[in-house]
């Protein structure tokens, strides 16, 4: 494992550990309750940009240390700089951060514990899959310290239904995580113990694939989402074609009709 940037009393931020295809980065600011500040966003696009060119890299899992998975802008580091240009800076940098992961062409995975709540939420909604212990709660909170929560608000009404959207922004109220998955906002619920494992099984069973084809797949995905239905197709007819131009398409359609397991060229 090795460690991504420092905090001011020289804690790592962010920790990184490749194993078997698998990123695991884990947001390291337990005591913030893993709050966004500048410092933990800049290391944790730093470490995307990296295994976006990592061939070893074929699934990322966002976790976090200590009690909380993510509470969101760190408020006290908003407030210490007061001003159109810093605030400006900061959401900003934040929006860049959840379009890199939406941009990714590899899998990312939250793992979620404890709470997640304004940008903490925004993040778990802007990662392809999310698998969340039972204890984990989620919310859009900034209503209730006069901050609505907008930016958050482009990830989550993207992750789920407009009104069950529109309920968690107007009244701030925590979500349990068998509501979230009813929801949509994740996939799977299991119990604390487990979820490490269970979070890191699902990441290497869909490492096992081409990395060629889940960075073309995820790619359309996202694109045809913002296309009016013909439009859709005609963009996906456009890359299934490409794609079954692909080596590795042949060699997956050559291995299934064989009955043997494709050799992948990620090409």
């Amino acid at each position: 494992m090795r460690a991504a940037a420092q905090s001011m009393d020289d804690e790592p931020v962010l920790l990184e550990a490749l194993d078997d295809g698998v990123l695991r980065l884990t947001l390291n600011r337990p005591a913030a309750r893993n709050a966004l500040s500048v410092g933990l966003m800049t290391a944790l696009s730093r470490a995307l940009e990296r295994a976006a060119d990592d061939k070893e890299c074929r699934v990322v899992v966002i976790a976090a240390a200590g009690p909380a998975f993510c509470a969101g802008h760190d408020l006290r580091e908003l407030r210490a700089d007061p001003g159109r240009d810093s605030y400006q800076r900061v959401f900003d940098q934040c929006s860049a951060l959840m379009l890199q992961i939406t941009r990714l062409p590899k899998p990312v995975i939250a793992e979620v514990h404890g709470i997640a709540t304004a940008a903490g939420c925004q993040l778990v909604a802007t990662c392809d899959l999310a698998v969340a212990a039972e204890d984990a709660r989620f919310a859009t909170p900034g209503v209730n310290i006069g901050l609505f929560c907008s930016t958050p608000m482009v990830a989550l009404t993207r992750a789920v239904g407009r009104k069950a959207a529109m309920e968690m922004l107007l009244t701030g109220d925590l979500v349990d995580a068998a509501t979230a998955k009813a929801l949509g906002l994740v996939n799977r619920v299991v119990p604390g113990a487990e979820l490490c494992a269970a979070a890191t099984a699902l990441a290497g069973q869909i490492a096992g694939k081409s990395a060629f084809t889940l960075a073309i797949g995820k790619e359309a995905f996202y694109a045809q989402a913002e296309l009016g239905l013909a439009e859709a197709y005609h963009y996906a007819a456009e890359v299934m074609t490409r794609n079954m131009l692909a080596r590795d398409a042949a060699e997956g359609i050559d291995a299934f009709l064989a009955k043997r397991a494709p050799v992948w060229q990620d090409s």
